[in-house]
């Protein structure tokens, strides 16, 4: 007889899906209907043409949005989660330059708006490693015995 899956592992299960979901649509809209939105994400000082990061940006979060939906077994699942985290935090500025240069995208339209909206960075990022258990997998791997 199996064992049941633990209300946590289902838990995780099901938070990794959603955030997969959420990616893809994030990165379906870079590329379709809300473009001009994620234009105003992009710092001026970023280097580059403007439209190509929202586009590669776009077709980054498509590919995390798969990755997770696909990678199911450790350690792949935790590698994926350390790089989704990774992305949320590296896209952290333009929602910090939203906020400071004052730009209107997303229907945040005063600073108090642009200001919450930067503490769901943190636990986007925390969601992304707690879902598939990147910090434990790497704690495991961490204190393991090493073959001699």
């Amino acid at each position: 007889m199996e064992a049941k899956t633990p209300r946590r592992s289902r838990g995780r299960t099901a938070l990794q899906a959603l955030l997969g979901t959420f990616l893809l649509y994030t990165g379906t809209s870079h590329l379709t209907f809300l473009r001009e939105d994620f234009r105003a994400q992009v710092p001026p000082w970023i280097p580059g043409d403007v439209d190509f990061i929202v586009y590669a940006s776009g077709v980054v979060e498509l590919l995390l949005g798969a990755a997770l939906l696909l990678a199911w077994k450790q350690p792949r699942r935790a590698l994926v989660g350390a790089v989704v985290a990774a992305f949320f935090v590296a896209i952290f500025p333009g929602n910090i330059a939203q906020l400071v240069e004052h730009r209107d995208a997303f229907g945040l339209d005063t600073d108090t708006k642009r200001a919450l909206r930067l503490l769901f960075q943190p636990i986007l990022i925390a969601w992304a490693l707690w879902a598939t258990d990147a910090i434990g997998v790497w704690r495991r791997r961490a204190t393991a015995p090493r073959p001699t």
